[in-house]
């Protein structure tokens, strides 16, 4: 029997700080673990929130910049009004109002580094 236990998209980022500053203190992610080989060389962490996990890594060949992660979630208007309410210097995301064609609500959440997070809430059924 196959079984799928979890899906971990690994985002590139170029700078630390910067990604601690969006992640950690913007999104409201925790660090699982962090790892270097050494001192000097690239970092690769693992970040969490309510049952989402993000990688990121400072290694060429972990992911490209500008990728898409499509989260489906329940508590949209909440994550928003927690993030409005930070006052972020770089990004103001406001959710969109919900397309016709679509069954879901949606906020974009552009990094430094122009990977996208689509955060969806569906309509009840």
């Amino acid at each position: 029997m196959i079984q799928i236990e979890q899906t971990i998209p690994i985002l590139r980022i170029f700078d630390v700080a910067k990604a601690k500053a969006f992640y950690l203190d913007f999104l409201g992610f925790n660090i699982d673990f962090e790892h270097r080989f050494e001192a000097s060389l690239p970092l690769y962490m693992s970040i969490s929130r309510n049952g989402m996990t993000l990688h990121l890594s400072e290694h060429h060949g972990d992911g490209t910049p500008g990728t898409v992660v499509f989260v489906r979630m329940k508590g949209l208007d909440d994550f928003h009004r927690e993030l409005a309410a930070k006052n972020y210097d770089y990004l103001r995301p406001g959710i969109e109002d919900q397309r016709p064609d679509l069954p879901f609500r949606l906020m974009n959440v552009l990094d430094p580094f122009g990977n996208r997070i689509r955060f969806a809430e569906f309509e009840a059924s």
